[in-house]
């Protein structure tokens, strides 16, 4: 038995806080994830650095903001300079591993979508190119048998199984191992082979990819070898077990795809109940209403109702077959001798719309439904059911890590340990900052969107940078945010406290890393 404790810490792609059966939903079915819950501490109120993959995947493992760490957006990179909590792990003689999704790199070769610079300069960027090699998730990487091993230590990591990309045709690691061991994997990724559906949601895809082919069991598959080879291992692990999927595209394979009735789902927070929907809301209600679809799949939409219903229930499959396979490690992982000696937790790297005011995906529009995560602690020192109330963020998580461990987290680490609060009893924060940044104009902004939200337990608050609008709610007459109150003269005071909050928070949004290293 190690004397330091292992972490198994999962992960899901674009998953809302209230989406699983622990969390009170009334129709997904969890009961892996809320056997997890059900000995460990649930957060209520736990949420993102930044509601956006990239960025917020390198806060958790930094323990920095976006606009510290310097992945700010989609297409940015984490610098291979920086330092992450998995890199103190390993330090301290942790095996680290991680498994399926980690999105730390682009893993597209495409250029972004923005007008090209047409000017001539000399010196292009503020900083020099950076000395690291960055096209590690790129396509051209896994141009090589699956079997060849990834180029480690990649952030910490000493052992990789790469997933790159969502839905049935991911790549990386996974797919190489998939065009080599299924003969007609052409076929099975040809769009035209789709198998019949009456699905008219946007990204609703029947895939032919059998379930045990599918991305989400291949990681769990690696994720099981990778716990029954450490059988005689003596040094405590670290595995990030991360899955693509509920994100969109909407294509559970197999019994997934039907194992929900779109009709089981209401659409219980329609467009109409805002009473004052913002700019970028009546933006995208407008496109919708033209027929105008998004440029770019990536791009938030409007949806009507029966398309939010089948988009429910697409998403709960996908979950309910993650659930699946995380059943599938958890009895590995007790198989292997080291549950009672193992942290596990669970989070998600974002939300999504998923049809509050008729919206789907991600964007500015800072909802608590893209903002909100879950975050379970199930901690073979107590595995104990407790609720906690108090709020904390996705940079909490690395300090936490490193203070079970027996760890301190290197100079210049933003998150805070959330350990005291594990009891439920204790509070952690009173309010979070949440960045948000585009790397192009969308939902009706001029200008890529450059947004900062203050949320305590009983104000939302966000401004955005250059407009002459922004958001106020309160979350106690007002929980679902249906009446904005920015414009409001009797919340003039409210808002000015706020805002003097919220300044507070940006004044401490330099990296104090590295320190000075002389008197002057």
């Amino acid at each position: 038995m190690s004397k330091k404790p292992n972490f198994l810490l999962f992960i899901t792609d674009q998953h809302r806080a209230d989406w699983l059966g622990c969390a009170g939903h009334p129709v997904v079915r969890t009961p892996n994830i809320d056997a997890i819950a059900a000995k460990g501490t649930r957060f209520q109120d736990f949420h993102v650095a930044l509601p956006v993959c990239m960025p917020n995947r390198a806060s958790l493992f930094t323990g920095r903001m976006p606009s510290v760490h310097g992945l700010r957006h989609n297409g940015c990179l984490l610098s291979e300079r920086a330092n992450t909590f998995v890199d103190v792990l390993a330090a301290g003689g942790y095996a680290t591993a991680s498994i399926g999704k980690s999105h730390l790199q682009p893993f597209t070769d495409e250029p972004p979508l923005r007008k090209p610079d047409t000017v001539e300069r000399l010196i292009p960027e503020a900083w020099k190119d950076d000395v690291g090699s960055y096209t590690k998730e790129e396509p051209a990487s896994f141009d090589k048998p699956s079997d060849a091993p990834f180029e480690t230590p990649y952030y910490g990591f000493q052992h990789v199984d790469m997933v790159t990309s969502h839905g049935d045709q991911c790549g990386g690691q996974y797919g190489q191992w998939f065009r080599e061991t299924v003969p007609n994997w052409k076929e099975l990724h040809d769009p035209v082979n789709e198998l019949a559906h009456d699905y008219t949601c946007p990204q609703a895809y029947r895939t032919p990819v059998p379930e045990d082919k599918y991305p989400t069991a291949w990681i769990a598959d690696k994720a099981v070898e990778y716990i029954k080879g450490r059988k005689d291992a003596d040094d405590p692990f670290f595995a990030f077990v991360s899955f693509p999927d509920p994100h969109h595209p909407f294509n559970p394979p197999g019994k997934y795809w039907d194992m929900y009735d779109p009709d089981d789902f209401d659409v219980d927070l329609p467009f109409a109940a805002h009473e004052n929907p913002t700019p970028a809301m009546l933006h995208e209600r407008k496109m919708w209403e033209a027929g105008i679809e998004p440029a770019i799949p990536q791009m938030p939409f409007c949806a009507n109702d029966q398309q939010v219903r089948e988009a429910k229930a697409l998403t709960a499959g996908m979950i309910t077959m993650i659930d699946d396979h995380i059943g599938r490690v958890i009895d590995a992982l007790k198989a292997s001798g080291e549950y009672d000696n193992t942290v596990i937790i669970f989070t998600s790297d974002h939300g999504d719309y998923l049809g509050d005011f008729n919206l789907m995906l991600k964007g500015p529009i800072m909802l608590p439904s893209i903002t909100r995560v879950p975050m379970i602690w199930s901690d073979p020192e107590t595995r104990a059911e407790v609720q906690a109330d108090t709020m904390a963020s996705t940079i909490d998580i690395s300090a936490s890590i490193l203070e079970r461990a027996g760890f301190a987290p290197y100079n210049g680490m933003q998150g805070q340990s959330f350990l005291g609060a594990l009891d439920g009893t204790q509070a952690h924060r009173e309010e979070v900052m949440i960045e948000h940044n585009d790397g192009g104009p969308r939902m009706g902004f001029s200008k890529a969107v450059r947004a900062r939200t203050l949320r305590s337990a009983d104000w939302r608050m966000t401004v955005y940078a250059g407009e002459d609008w922004g958001e106020l709610y309160d979350l106690n007459a007002d929980p679902r945010e249906c009446k904005n109150l920015w414009a409001d003269p009797e919340y003039a005071m409210t808002k000015a406290t706020l805002s003097m909050r919220l300044l507070d928070h940006l004044t401490y949004q330099m990296d104090e890393s590295p320190r000075a290293t002389r008197l002057a």
